[in-house]
This record gives C-alpha cells, sequence and structure tokens, in this order.
C-alpha cells in the first residue's frame, strides 16, 4: 500500500473539480522509495475526525479562562474587536495551509513546505521551532492536569498524576494515528457542546429567563464601556493588547495540515475541514465573548482572576463558571473543571503528535538524524516519540524541582514560536503560488483554492507584525521596566533566525528557483477522462446549509 491516497478505481466524482475520476495512477517512485526506507505512515483519519480536530483544536483552556480577562482589558466591544481581528488572521492562515496541504498531503506539512517552495533553511527552522514548541506544550498540559486534579485532591502530589498523564500520551500515541482521531473526536465533541450549553445559558441568563433580572445591555453602558481606556489611543492600544490573548486562545489551528499527512483520504477531507469549521469556531469564540460580555460587567475583578491566578484558583472564577452559576448550575465549578480536564487531554495528545510527526517528516528529509523518519508497523514513530517524551519528562522535573525560571523563559520561547510559524505560513503560500504560476500550472488541479488570495496572505503577515509590535510596546512600558522580561518574550525569534541562518550557512542552501519548486513528491496523482461529466449541484437549500454547516 502507497502512501498516497487510495482512491476507487471506479467512476467516482472528485470533490471540487467537474472531472470523473477513472483509477489512481502509479505510485511516485520516490515517495515509494522513501517507505520501503523508513516505513509507511498509516493513513488513519477519517473525515469527520480532520472535521472535529480542526473545531476542537482551537477550543482549549484559552476560551475557557482567558477569554475573561479579554473583556476585563478590553471591555465587552473591544474583546469582541480583538477576537475578529485575531480569527480572520487565523482564517486567511488556516485556508492558506488547506490549500497546500490538501494539493500536497505531506506528514511535515508547512516545515516540508518552507523547505521546498522557499529555502531548505526555513524549513528546519520551522521545523526545530515547531517540535519544540509542541514538546513544551506536553510539559504545560501534564503539570496542569495535576493541578486540576489538585483541585478535587488538594493533598495529592502532582508528580504522581502527571508521571501518569505521560505514560496514558505515550500508550495512546503507540496505539497508532487511529487511536489519537478518535479520542481527538471526541474530547473536541464535549468542549463543542460546552460552549453550546455555555452560549445557551448565558443568552437566557442576558434575559432573565434563568437565574434572576434581566441583564440586557445593562454592562455595556458601565463607565469606560464598551472599548476600555481613557483616551482612544488606550482604547486602540488596549484592543491590540487583547489580540495577543485571543492570539494564544485560537493556537493550534495549523494542526489540520499537519494531520493531512495521515488522512484516509486528504483531498476531500482537507477542504471540507477547512470550509466546514471556520464559521462554527467563529461563531463558539464570537458568541462566547459576547456572552461574556453581556452578562458579567468587565469591571468585575473576577474576570482578571481567571487570567492571572494558577489553574486550581482561577476555575471557581472562570468566566464559564461565573455564567453557570448566575444560571443557578449546580456544581458548576466540578462541571467547567471536568471540561478543562478533557481540554488538557485534547491538548496533550496533540502536543505528542504534532512534534513527534514534525520530527519524523525532518528525519525523512534528512533535517534530522535519518533514524527520526522510521516508524513501526503502526505508523508510529518511535525515536521521536522517545525524544518528546524524554524532553517533557526533564520540562516537567524542571517545573516541579526547579525554580521555574527556565521553564517560564522556554514557555515564553514557545509562544513567539507560534507566531514566528502563523507568518510564515501565510510567506510559504505566496511562493507556492508563485511556484504554481512559473511552472504554467492550472489552478484546477488544486483540490481547494484558498480565498481572497494573495490579499489574504498580506492580510495575515500584517496583522502578525502588529501583534508582535504590540507584545513588543506591552514589555517596553510594563512598570517596573526588566530586560529580563523583555528577553525572556522574545528569545523565540533569535532561536528561529539563528537556526536558519546556522543551516543556511553549513549547508550552504540557496533560494529555491519558482522553477525548480518541486511540487509533485508526494501529490496523490490521477488520471483523468477526456469524457468529462459536470457534477450535478446540489438544490440550492443544500448549499445553503453546506455553508452554515
Amino acid at each position: 500500500m502507497s502512501a498516497n491516497v487510495d482512491y476507487n478505481e471506479k467512476h467516482e466524482y472528485d470533490e471540487g473539480n467537474e472531472y470523473q475520476v477513472d483509477k489512481q495512477v502509479e505510485i511516485d517512485r520516490i515517495q515509494e522509495n522513501e517507505n520501503n526506507e523508513f516505513g509507511e505512515v498509516k493513513r488513519g483519519l477519517k473525515s469527520r475526525h480532520l472535521q472535529m480536530i480542526a473545531i476542537g483544536g482551537t477550543i482549549g483552556t484559552g476560551i475557557f479562562l482567558s477569554s475573561g480577562g479579554s473583556v476585563a482589558g478590553a471591555g465587552p466591544l473591544g474583546a469582541l474587536i480583538s477576537y475578529t481581528i485575531v480569527g480572520i488572521m487565523v482564517f486567511f492562515i488556516v485556508t492558506s495551509l488547506g490549500e497546500m496541504a490538501a494539493y500536497l498531503p505531506l506528514p511535515g506539512a508547512f516545515t516540508t513546505f518552507g523547505a521546498r517552495f522557499v529555502d531548505p533553511a526555513l524549513g528546519f527552522g520551522l521545523g526545530i521551532g515547531y517540535a519544540f514548541q509542541w514538546t513544551i506544550t506536553v510539559t504545560i498540559e501534564v503539570v496542569a492536569a495535576g493541578v486540576i486534579l489538585q483541585y478535587w485532591w488538594p493533598n495529592m502530589q502532582m508528580w504522581i498524576p502527571a508521571l501518569i498523564f505521560i505514560f496514558v500520551l505515550v500508550a495512546i500515541t503507540l496505539i497508532g494515528v487511529k487511536a489519537f482521531g478518535e479520542l481527538e473526536y471526541w474530547f473536541s465533541m464535549i468542549k463543542v457542546l460546552t460552549c453550546i450549553i455555555f452560549i445557551i445559558v448565558g443568552i437566557l441568563v442576558d434575559a432573565g429567563a434563568v437565574g434572576g433580572d434581566t441583564i440586557g445591555g445593562r454592562n455595556w453602558h458601565i463607565a469606560g464601556a464598551p472599548v476600555a481606556g481613557d483616551t482612544l489611543r488606550d482604547k486602540v492600544v488596549n484592543v491590540f493588547s487583547t489580540c495577543v490573548w485571543a492570539f494564544f486562545s485560537f493556537g493550534g489551528t495549523e494542526l489540520v495540515g499537519v494531520t493531512a499527512g495521515e488522512s484516509s483520504n486528504p483531498r476531500k477531507a482537507v477542504p471540507k475541514a477547512i470550509k466546514h469549521t471556520f464559521w462554527r469556531i467563529m461563531l463558539f469564540y464570537i458568541l462566547s465573548i459576547m456572552v461574556i460580555g453581556l452578562v458579567i460587567p468587565y469591571t468585575d475583578e473576577r474576570l482578571f482572576a481567571a487570567t492571572s491566578g494558577s489553574l486550581n484558583e482561577a476555575v471557581p472564577v472562570a468566566p464559564f463558571t461565573l455564567v453557570f452559576q448566575l444560571g443557578n448550575i449546580r456544581y458548576a465549578d466540578h462541571i467547567v473543571n471536568a471540561v478543562l480536564l478533557t481540554a488538557v487531554l485534547s491538548a496533550g495528545q496533540s502536543s505528542f503528535y504534532a512534534s513527534t510527526r514534525t520530527l519524523m517528516a525532518m528525519g525523512r528529509e534528512g533535517k534530522m538524524p535519518a533514524i527520526f523518519g522510521r516508524v513501526n508497523s503502526r505508523g508510529v514513530p518511535l525515536v521521536a516519540l522517545l525524544v518528546v517524551t524524554l524532553f517533557a519528562c526533564i520540562g516537567f522535573v524542571a517545573n516541579v524541582v526547579g525554580s521555574g525560571v527556565v521553564f517560564e523563559w522556554l514557555v515564553n520561547l514557545t509562544g513567539m514560536s507560534a507566531l514566528l510559524t502563523w507568518m510564515s505560513i501565510a510567506i510559504i503560500h505566496l511562493r507556492f503560488r508563485a511556484a504554481f504560476k512559473a511552472q504554467n500550472r492550472n489552478l484546477a488541479d488544486l483540490p481547494y483554492v484558498a480565498p481572497f488570495f494573495p490579499y489574504s496572505c498580506y492580510i495575515a503577515i500584517l496583522l502578525c507584525l502588529i501583534i508582535f509590535v504590540m507584545q513588543a510596546y506591552q514589555v517596553a512600558t510594563a512598570d517596573p521596566f526588566s530586560v529580563v522580561n523583555v528577553f525572556a518574550t522574545f528569545i523565540g525569534a533569535p532561536v528561529f533566525f539563528l537556526s536558519i541562518i546556522g543551516w543556511k550557512l553549513y549547508h550552504k542552501t540557496r533560494f529555491v528557483p519558482l522553477l525548480e519548486v518541486d511540487l509533485d513528491t508526494g501529490r496523490p496523482s490521477l488520471i483523468v477522462s477526456q469524457n468529462t461529466i459536470e457534477k450535478p449541484k446540489n438544490p440550492w437549500y443544500k448549499r445553503i446549509l453546506n455553508i452554515v454547516a
């Protein structure tokens, strides 16, 4: 069995094109040789898995906890504006990645694309940063899991549940990609249902149907609302400063591109996941932020407490908890705590998946020792998994046993890595399209075409730069000013660029000419018959349902 997509040889319509597929062509020889050397990657992720990963991948502790801090910092309308701005950026980043991943469904995703379409040094820098980012995230989530359980059992030593969670996450990874996909599907379903229930309860509380008096728009008329700040300058600064929090809340959206490499039918599943899930994500975030702003006064100190306190202290005052309590829902803190636990488990296994698959792709491309690229019979890169697990354990020990200062720097490094990754995806997409045009390729060959190109990429890059500048402004204007905090916040940038420069100087790589960009290796190639038959269009009402659902 090849690493390419297994299409039916009988007549089957290819979604997104008005052509009839006759059969699958011969496997690409380069790809087959790679499988013989490293072992076969299993394409076990179904369309429903990718859709829920695309939806649930962004719903995490950010929306459950830091959303309250967003409303407190920028006001109810300011928070809405901030999340809308970042949501637009996320939309453009995901559509750019989706276009490339549907055309070339490779396990390395954008790290591979960076090397192919721009410069091998960029692929190395992205791979190192992305693998490290998710490896440290494993540690963060493991520590968070221990803290969450301490809420119920305060006398429990944190290292006990943390090590148990590491063992569980490693076991899930060893089972294979199907286990990851199925668990992520149900974890995401729990988070989605929680958001829907929260929105419904919040609307009922605001309307006075449950919990007490009608609130309506009263909280939007408090002094300083709807956008917090004394002057226009302060209001603008607060909105864009809150974009930094919103950015971290949306983190992990790019994972749908990485999972394309192990999707059973990426040509159909990836475009469907991209097109059908973004609006749902925006719906959850925008409505959740709106409910918080309507129901809870932005001056409520508990909104700040949910962001600034430790996780176990934050649970009782999390925005979701407050709204549930106003709706007279018993055991609201326990409900939110349980949902937080599923969010942590979901993020933990996503972290293992992303970091191991990135290292695997780098091993296959020669950017890491070849042993990292080898997989077992279940398609699991064992050496990459071992390295990630060891680093996660070291990070856990450094955080729990040590002072936590080094660990805090590592966390800041991952945040900057995520921002640079998103900006790089937009740049890579521009090069991908430029190569496509230079080689006289037809856009009809793309299973999915990103809307608003190239302006989408320009806007995404601009918004990433604005967030970067606002981070710098926050650190520079902090009282008291700290040089250490400046280095801690931006340490990820020099690591990223030094990795690129070091690889480029050592290997003497060059900027890949457009005519030499590889647009074929790993592509699921299809022979299309000359007798084209137009695919019947769905009725108008079904097309509307496909857009909104």
